[in-house]
């Protein structure tokens, strides 16, 4: 028995077929995210037909936009202007018969912390995508907080200085705010650059501040940070311990746990898990 996880991104889809706790195999494709709806699912359906066969039972989703989940409709996904109200379940159940489950991508990035990842050790901890936008899931006594909409976790989306969150915790903050694309400035970190290394301090900052308000709110044993921008971690580190030092509640600093995603593949596994786990969520 298999499953199959998609991790729909603005730029990109990732298709992998899950057996047990493991990756069997996996495709990445490149998605026409200026196209029309059509194109875009013509993309999606090809990449799960790469890897779809009869051990194959259901698809989990994990989309970056807000999801009715029970009649599997998603709506105004980020990045990809078309998709304003997609009916994807019923398509993809159509076209490959088999039975399809979606939810918000951050919330798959949690799930799939929660039984392949770091978050299996702990009971409430809440992980933080942070990529071309930032977005987060909760987890509290090991069960997924959706929210009513699926939305539970936009701290990215919450005012913040002249903007928001996302704005200045995500890689909009070097190539929106700086004018540098973030892969640059990664790179040239590692060489020692001062001004980069100065440039992840400031943006750990932001960061450590978003942080702040998931304390505030959530108080949870655990931050998991995953996306793209996370394995530079080590560089905006003591950014965000700075911020962290002006939080009312010292000894709860003392406590938390704050740590990387090791699995290139957690997203697209944590999609996979909403096939076999009950949606065993909170509202």
């Amino acid at each position: 028995m298999a499953y199959l996880g998609v991790d729909l991104g603005g730029t990109k889809v990732h298709v992998a077929k899950i057996v047990g706790q493991s990756c069997e195999n996996s495709v990445r494709s490149l998605i026409p995210n200026k196209g029309t709806e059509h194109e875009v699912l013509d993309v999606i359906k090809k990449s799960i037909s790469e890897l779809i066969d009869e051990d194959v039972t259901s698809i989990g989703i994990g989309v970056p936009s807000l999801v009715d989940q029970q009649l599997g409709i998603v709506y105004d996904v980020q990045n990809i202007p078309s998709w304003k109200k997609v009916y994807l379940k019923d398509i993809l159940e159509t076209h490959f018969n088999v039975p399809v489950f979606i939810n918000n991508d951050a919330n798959c990035f949690s799930l799939g912390e929660l039984y392949f990842g770091t978050g299996k050790e702990y009971d409430s901890f809440v992980a933080l995508s942070i990529g071309t936008g930032i977005a987060g899931g909760i987890i509290i006594n090991k069960k997924l907080y959706n929210g009513f909409n699926s939305g539970a976790g936009e701290f990215g989306m919450l005012p913040y200085l002249d903007h928001d969150f996302e704005h200045y915790c995500s890689g909009q903050f070097f190539q929106q705010v700086n004018g540098i694309a973030g892969e640059k400035v990664f790179e040239s970190a590692k060489s020692g650059d001062l001004s980069s290394l100065d440039l992840y301090t400031t943006f750990g900052k932001h960061l450590g501040n978003l942080i702040i308000q998931v304390l505030y709110t959530y108080d949870p044993e655990l931050i998991v940070l995953g996306g793209s921008i996370s394995k530079a971690y080590p560089y905006f580190k003591k950014g965000i311990h700075t911020s962290l030092a002006q939080y009312a509640y010292q000894n709860s600093i003392n406590n938390l746990k704050i740590t990387v995603s090791n699995d290139p593949e957690i997203s697209v596994k944590g999609a996979a898990s909403l096939c076999y786990k009950p949606y065993n969520s909170i509202e």
